[in-house]
């Protein structure tokens, strides 16, 4: 398997109900069927979650469309999943789609991001 495609890094802490998640590396078609079942899975113990968007270096079309499958199951289930702290990367991406309003999530870049 060539390492250039992988997630680098996942990290979930769960307090009160609510779970955050930091992702760190690609959110691409390279990755998406790993990460499908980790930003599915706390949505059937948590109430809300934060995924953390600040380490993702890249997103591509299968990336955006695995963001859209967990807001909907989400919502499907009377949850609430929110992206937060995005990488200019995802930026980029949400932006080039016209989706910067579809999660209702404020668009707010890490703290150093600069684009």
């Amino acid at each position: 398997m060539d390492t250039r495609h992988r997630l680098k890094e996942y990290e979930m802490v769960n307090e009160n109900a609510s779970c955050h998640l930091r992702l760190e590396g690609e959110l691409t078609i390279y990755t998406a069927m790993d990460m499908k079942q980790r930003l599915l899975e706390p949505l059937s113990t948590c109430r809300q979650v934060d995924v953390d968007l600040s380490q993702v270096s890249e997103l591509d079309s299968a990336g955006l469309q695995l963001m859209i499958l967990a807001k909907r199951e989400a919502t499907r289930l009377g949850k609430d999943i929110r992206f937060v702290a995005h990488s200019p990367s995802v930026v980029d991406v949400l932006e080039l789609c016209g989706m910067m309003s579809y999660f209702g999530d404020p668009v707010v870049m890490a703290k150093g991001d600069k684009q």
